[in-house]
C-alpha cells in the first residue's frame, strides 16, 4: 500500500512539473551573413506586406551592429489598451538584430510572455486574440528566417502574471512614479520639448498615443556615455538587444515608468546575481534620465 502511495505521489509529481510550460522572453528568426542594414530592410518590407505598423528603429548604445525595430498592428495595440493598469506597454513587439563574428542574427520579443507579464490576470480575457497575433507575427517573418527558437531563459507561464527576480525585489505592479501633471495635454508638452532637446541624452524610438483615453507611450534610448546602454547592455547580453528601447507611459496626469529592477530582470531572468550585481547602479540611473525627460 505505501509503495502504491508513493508512486502515485511520483506520476502527480512528474505529471506537475511536465504541466509547468515555461515560456521565453525571445524568439530567434535566425542568422544570416547579409548586413543589419539588408535584414532591417527585409524586416521592414516583410512588416509592411502583412500589415504591421513600424513605430521607429534605432541602434542602441550607437552601435551599427545593433539594431531594434519596433512594431504593432490595430488589433494589439487597441486590446491591450482595455487593460487600464499600464496595458498600453504590451502594444509595443520589438526586433533585435545583432551582427557578431559575421553573421547577422535577428530575433523578436515573445509577445506570449510579454502580454502575460504585463496583463497578468487580465491575459485570458484575450487569450485567443493575442495567440492569433503571434501567429500572424510568425507568418511574417517565415521569409526571414525559419528556426523560430525560444531563448533567453524562461519563466513557469503561470508565475509570469507575478513575476519578480528575488525576494524583496519590484513586480509590475510597483512601478517608479516620474511626474504628475495639471492635466495629460501638459505632460504631452513637457515630455515632447525634453526628448526633441534629447535631454539626458535621450533619444524618442517611438511614441503610441492614444488621444481619448489620454494615454501615450514613448520608447526612449539611453545614449549617455556614461550610464547609457553602452554601459549595462554589454555586461548582461546584448544578445537581448530586443529589450531596448526603456519605455515611460503617460496616463492622464501621471507619468510612470517600469522599476528597473523588474523590467531588466524580466528581459533578462537568466542574469546571475553576480551579473546582476555588476550594473547595481543600472536601475537608478535610467530612473535619473527618464525623471529628466518629464520634467518642465
Amino acid at each position: 500500500m505505501r509503495t502504491l502511495i508513493i508512486t502515485c505521489l511520483l506520476v502527480i509529481g512528474i505529471t506537475y512539473t511536465s504541466s509547468a510550460q515555461k515560456i521565453a522572453p525571445y524568439i530567434k528568426i535566425g542568422e544570416s551573413s547579409n548586413s543589419v542594414e539588408q535584414i532591417s530592410e527585409e524586416i521592414q518590407k516583410a512588416l509592411n506586406t502583412h500589415s504591421f505598423e513600424i513605430l521607429g528603429t534605432y541602434n542602441p548604445a550607437g552601435k551599427s551592429n545593433l539594431q531594434v525595430i519596433v512594431f504593432t498592428n490595430d488589433i494589439l495595440k487597441n486590446t491591450v489598451v482595455k487593460v487600464s493598469d499600464r496595458g498600453a506597454l504590451a502594444a509595443a513587439v520589438k526586433v533585435g538584430i545583432i551582427q557578431k563574428d559575421g553573421k547577422t542574427t535577428v530575433s523578436y520579443t515573445n509577445p506570449d510572455y510579454i502580454l502575460r507579464a504585463y496583463l497578468r490576470d487580465n491575459y485570458t480575457s484575450f487569450q485567443t486574440t493575442f495567440e492569433q497575433f503571434s501567429k500572424d507575427v510568425k507568418i511574417a517573418f517565415e521569409g526571414i528566417g525559419t528556426e523560430f527558437m525560444p531563448f533567453g531563459g524562461a519563466i513557469e507561464e503561470k508565475k509570469l502574471k507575478n513575476y519578480h527576480y528575488k525576494i524583496l525585489m519590484p513586480y509590475f505592479t510597483d512601478p517608479i512614479s516620474l511626474n504628475e501633471f495639471t492635466s495629460f495635454e501638459e505632460g504631452m508638452k513637457i515630455i515632447e520639448k525634453n526628448l526633441t532637446a534629447q535631454k539626458g541624452q535621450s533619444k524618442e524610438v517611438y511614441r503610441l498615443v492614444y488621444p481619448e483615453q489620454k494615454i501615450a507611450v514613448f520608447g526612449v534610448g539611453l545614449a549617455s556615455p556614461e550610464d547609457g546602454e553602452e554601459v549595462f547592455l554589454p555586461i548582461i547580453g546584448e544578445e537581448h538587444v530586443a529589450a531596448m528601447p526603456y519605455e515611460i507611459i503617460l496616463q492622464g496626469k501621471e507619468v510612470t515608468m517600469l522599476h528597473g529592477k523588474y523590467r531588466i530582470a524580466l528581459h533578462w531572468p537568466d542574469l546571475t546575481m553576480g551579473t546582476f550585481m555588476k550594473i547595481m547602479s543600472t536601475p537608478g540611473d535610467i530612473e535619473d534620465t527618464l525623471k529628466e525627460i518629464c520634467t518642465e
